[in-house]
C-alpha cells in the first residue's frame, strides 16, 4: 500500500536537501536529514555525550487522517556512536503542521558532530486505530494474570 504525505520546507530551509527518500526497495523508514538554517549549516551541531538537542529538518508535513509518522533512530548511527532517539519511536500525529524535528540524544562516550544534511532519523508511516476506553470493575483472568517484567522470560 502506498499513501502521499503532502510536504513543505520551511521558508529558511536548504531545499536542494529535497525531501525525505528510501534508500533502498525494501526500505520501511525514509530517512530524515538534518537541515540547519543558513547561518548554522557550517557548523553544525556537537552533541556531546548524554546531550539532548532538537535537530531541524526543514520540513512541514500533512499526514492523511488514520495515519502517523514514526520517528526513529538510524541503526548505523547507534551502533557506531551511541546516537539515538529518547523517545523512540517519536510519533507525529495527522494533526500537527508545525515543524518537523529530531530529538537525538548522544548516549556514546565521545561528543558526535552533526553536520547539515547529515541522515539523522527515519520516518515510518503507520496506520492508527484509536480505542474507546471504558472503566469495568474487574478485568478477565488470563494465565499469566498479572505476572510483570521478565515474568514469561528465563527464570
Amino acid at each position: 500500500m502506498r499513501i502521499t504525505l503532502h510536504m513543505t520546507h520551511e521558508d529558511w530551509a536548504d531545499q536542494a536537501l529535497g525531501l525525505p527518500s528510501y534508500a533502498t526497495l525494501g526500505a520501511a523508514g525514509a530517512d530524515l536529514r538534518a537541515n540547519f538554517p543558513s547561518e548554522q549549516r557550517a557548523a553544525g551541531i556537537v552533541l556531546a555525550p548524554l546531550e539532548r538537542v532538537l535537530v531541524p529538518t526543514g520540513l512541514r508535513v500533512a499526514i492523511p487522517e488514520g495515519y502517523e509518522v514514526q520517528i526513529r533512530p538510524r541503526s548505523g548511527l547507534a551502533l557506531k556512536h551511541g546516537i539515538s532517539i529518547p523517545n523512540a519511536p517519536g510519533t507525529v500525529d495527522s494533526d500537527y503542521r508545525g515543524p518537523l524535528g529530531v530529538i537525538l540524544i548522544n548516549l556514546g562516550a565521545e561528543p558526535f558532530h552533526i553536520q547539515h544534511g547529515d541522515r539523522i532519523a527515519q520516518a515510518v508511516i503507520a496506520p492508527v486505530v484509536q480505542a474507546g476506553f471504558e472503566r469495568v470493575d474487574v478485568l478477565e483472568d488470563t494465565a499469566r494474570g498479572g505476572g510483570g517484567f521478565g515474568s514469561t522470560g528465563r527464570s
